[in-house]
């Protein structure tokens, strides 16, 4: 269901743009926080294929005030509506819904999403509440949207996971589709903080990238993931970053197995900027 994108930006608007759809219109939200770049695009073509000729695409752009701690870039953070708009358009989005904070919080909220265990761990240790911001932002957001399907990056690949996890514990009635991280040719995954870097911290930006390769080639000699994170960690330190954390584990983000898939998962900081990456391991391949 393609044609000219409406954008809206209350609760009632989004309602009227819905009213009018046919009964069982496959509904696909593809929720952002703005200033987007070709990953977000790959959601939305994905999103729009899912949702296929006679569906409907909703892209959210919301930059989400309770995922942010204080001193995070959340005042900085690129606001970019007019062309996010258009990039919009042209992956064939149907609607986009972009609210302000108080059409989604109406006030402060007082009733929010606990992730749980894995929710203080990885980010969650680094970014303590950030989780907590995320998985309640979702969840408003398909409740205010009701999809089918939403849409999320793979680069994110805690997140994803977290709000799985959600998704299936609080039985909300959403199928997660993760997407693919979209790559720039330098092998650094699409970032919309990637503009706060340098043309020398791009440069050495090159670490993430440089790492997942050294994960993999060790995983594919039989390395356990001790051997694995040892090969990652002495690869960035070839360069000037800051290592948060670089470590193995399953698919589920529990221990690392022994052998079968598993998961890479790597955050850095170069300057002020943070990256953060991720690749799929098969461990246990013959050396």
């Amino acid at each position: 269901m393609t044609g000219e994108t409406r954008v809206v930006q209350s609760r009632t608007s989004l309602r009227a743009a819905y009213a009018g759809l046919p009964h069982g219109t496959k509904r696909v939200l593809v929720p952002t926080m703005g200033a987007l770049h070709q990953g977000h695009a790959a959601l939305m073509r994905a999103g729009r294929v899912l949702a296929g000729p006679g569906g409907h695409v909703t892209a959210s752009i919301f930059v989400n005030p309770t995922q942010f701690a204080a001193g995070e870039d959340l005042e900085r953070y690129p606001r970019t509506l007019e062309s996010d708009v258009d990039l919009c358009a042209r992956e064939g989005v149907d609607v986009v819904f972009a609210p302000s904070p108080e059409t989604i919080y109406r006030g402060e909220a007082e009733i929010t999403v606990d992730p749980g265990p894995l929710g203080t761990l990885l980010e969650g240790a680094v970014r303590p509440g950030h989780f907590r911001g995320v998985l309640t932002v979702v969840a408003k957001l398909l409740s205010l949207t009701r999809p089918h399907v939403a849409l999320f990056g793979e680069k994110d690949y805690q997140q994803l996971t977290l709000i799985r996890r959600m998704v299936r514990d609080l039985d909300l009635g959403v199928d997660i589709v993760g997407v693919a991280t979209v790559r720039a040719d330098d092998g650094l995954a699409l970032s919309s903080r990637n503009g706060y870097l340098s043309d020398d911290q791009r440069t050495v930006a090159r670490a993430v990238p440089a790492a997942l390769a050294a994960g993999r080639e060790a995983a594919a000699a039989g390395g356990d993931p001790c051997e694995v994170e040892t090969a990652v960690v002495r690869a960035l330190s070839a360069y000037d970053v800051t290592v948060d954390y670089a470590v193995v584990r399953d698919s589920q983000l529990g221990p690392a197995p022994a052998s079968g898939e598993a998961r890479l998962l790597v955050a850095v900081r170069v300057g002020s900027v943070r990256l953060l990456d991720n690749c799929r391991l098969v461990l246990g391949a013959p050396a």
